[in-house]
């Protein structure tokens, strides 16, 4: 005999007075798949990224209904529009919008008004929920109805708004869409007041904030910018004999385009980025059509053996003249600050970079071995920057009398150098020599540093 209840009116009342709606534990979900795949015409849910069930329980514990929030579509024209921000607001921040992908209230134990307040009470807590899970709330609901076979007057009577049919395509793996030629009714919802504002803003709220951080930089920049970028890397030499798909100089625009975009950059994380980018970026890029049509993405082991048999002189020389075109010639007159930084994903090697500052124009770069320190790869770099008549600035490292000396009198600069007091010898000196230097020159002695000037 099938489970089913009579209610009379004050049971109906005292059901929706009653009911209940909690999160399924583990040790429910395969009633709860069970159960949507007898009851509910869509079946089974398989659910894609973040997502939480929930149960819908009366007064007694038993289970009257239903709730399968995850992922939201990915692209959806009308409730973009609705929200109201750009394309890429909405890749970056599609995490905050939850779709609501089953609804069931269990035919022998529903009632009027139930699958409203149903809904309603799920709404309430859903963002928390979400932020205890995953660290951060959602913002927007979403849901389709199907006009053949629900009204979805439960959802208008909850608080939602109808914005349109959609397309007609359907999901059917995370990034794979399938046309149907069935479209949907979909409604909207926002979970809390001015949702929409908040996801159209510049700038996400700090509470807000780790979706952007959690989704990887994609490749913005449009056909016509990578073409440029790429003729400049069309002048590095070939290092292989023969090649299919990827010509050098693609390669080397998608790492400057990863850069640009500051996504990291070792094999692996490269291989990713160019996975994202799209057919005609990749066109653009002049990466070879396979037989079928099809543009490919450069594997990590493709990324690997560029990273580590290109000629990196001829690749500074590359975004030097990149540079160069959009920016123009770097200032004469500014300050070259020399620094050493350990990049994320760098193998344990740091670069030595050269920068002018404040307008921060590139220079050069060498990469430092773990075999060594800066001081002689400064020394080396030297001779590949325009040094003469400017200020050169480097760390406590470098203050070196061969330094010093290979700075004045082979390159013509003069020197910025700081003393550091665990560096005794030298702040004597200093102190002998100069005596009147912290009224001369108003940086020393701040922080225990001192400022070794050639000039003074």
């Amino acid at each position: 005999m099938p489970d089913t209840k009579i209610f009379t009116i004050a049971g109906q009342q005292q059901l929706l007075d009653e009911v209940q709606v909690r999160l399924a534990e583990p040790n429910d979900l395969a009633r709860v798949q069970s159960l949507l795949r007898r009851h509910h015409y869509l079946g089974m849910v398989r659910p894609v990224g973040e997502r939480l069930f929930y149960v819908a329980v009366d007064g007694q514990g038993q289970w009257v209904g239903l709730l399968v929030f995850c992922a939201a579509a990915k692209y959806l024209r009308h409730r973009d529009k609705w929200i109201g921000w750009t394309s890429e607001q909405q890749q970056r921040r599609l995490a905050l919008v939850v779709n609501n992908s089953r609804f069931l209230l269990l035919p022998q134990r529903t009632v009027p008004n139930l699958g409203s307040r149903v809904l309603k009470l799920a709404l309430d807590r859903l963002s928390a929920d979400w932020q205890r899970k995953y660290g951060h709330p959602a913002l927007v609901a979403e849901t389709f109805v199907d006009p053949e076979q629900f009204c979805g007057t439960v959802y208008t009577a909850a608080g939602w708004q109808e914005l349109g049919l959609t397309d007609g395509w359907g999901r059917h793996a995370r990034d794979y869409y399938v046309k149907h030629d069935k479209p949907k009714r979909l409604f909207v919802r926002e979970l809390r007041a001015n949702a929409r504002r908040s996801l159209q803003a510049e700038h996400l709220k700090p509470e807000l904030a780790t979706v952007e951080d959690k989704v990887p930089p994609r490749c913005t920049q449009r056909v016509g910018a990578l073409r440029s970028l790429a003729d400049h890397f069309k002048q590095v030499p070939e290092y292989r004999r023969r090649f299919e798909s990827y010509p050098l100089w693609s390669l080397l625009t998608i790492v400057a385009c990863a850069m640009l975009c500051g996504a990291q950059r070792g094999p692996k994380a490269l291989a990713g980025f160019a996975k994202q980018l799209s057919q005609a970026q990749r066109r653009a890029l002049g990466i070879r059509r396979l037989p079928d049509g099809w543009y490919p993405a450069p594997s990590e082991a493709t990324f690997w053996r560029l990273l580590h048999a290109v000629s990196l002189e001829e690749v500074d020389r590359a975004v030097l003249r990149f540079q160069a075109q959009v920016r123009g010639q770097p200032p004469k007159d500014e300050l070259v600050a020399l620094d050493g930084k350990e990049p994320k994903h760098g193998g344990g090697h740091s670069v030595l970079t050269a920068e002018t500052v404040p307008s921060q124009y590139y220079l050069g770069s060498a990469v430092v071995d773990q075999k060594t320190n800066e001081i002689p790869i400064a020394r080396e770099l030297f001779p590949q920057l325009d040094l003469q008549g400017r200020l050169v600035s480097l760390d406590a490292l470098h203050t070196q009398t061969e330094t010093a000396r290979d700075l004045v009198q082979e390159h013509g600069a003069d020197y910025l150098l700081t003393v550091k007091d665990n560096q005794p010898t030298i702040h004597e000196t200093i102190k002998k020599l100069l005596p009147d230097i912290p009224a001369a020159f108003p940086p020393s002695g701040i922080d225990g540093h001192t400022r070794l000037h050639s000039g003074a």
